[in-house]
């Protein structure tokens, strides 16, 4: 059930009121027993909690199989000299001209 917000058109009082869908509006204020209009809220926040509610919660298998094997194979330049590894030695692309991924 939402939470409804009014506003007395005599005292300005603002109250909210739990009531279903289906129910009437409100229209006596609480303070001053006049009538009251309902507001337009924005309502509330919606919450996401627990897993599958991200992109990444639905990776195949084989996307995370060819990740985990990028991210093995750049740490390879790892032990090499910096000119080793820019000039293409090996198998390290790191820092290789023209071979840079999107």
């Amino acid at each position: 059930m939402p939470t409804y917000e009014y506003e007395c058109r005599s005292c300005g009082h603002q109250f909210e009121k739990f009531q279903p869908i289906t129910a009437r509006p409100s229209t006596l204020c609480p303070k001053c027993r006049r009538t009251s209009r309902r507001l337009i809220s924005a309502g509330g926040g919606v919450l996401f909690k627990g897993s599958g509610f991200y992109i990444t919660d639905y990776r195949s298998a084989s996307y995370k199989k060819r990740a985990s094997e990028e991210a093995k194979g750049s740490s390879s330049c790892s032990g090499k000299s910096p000119s080793s590894c820019a000039s293409g030695a090996g198998s390290c692309s790191a820092g290789t001209k023209g071979n840079s991924k999107a």
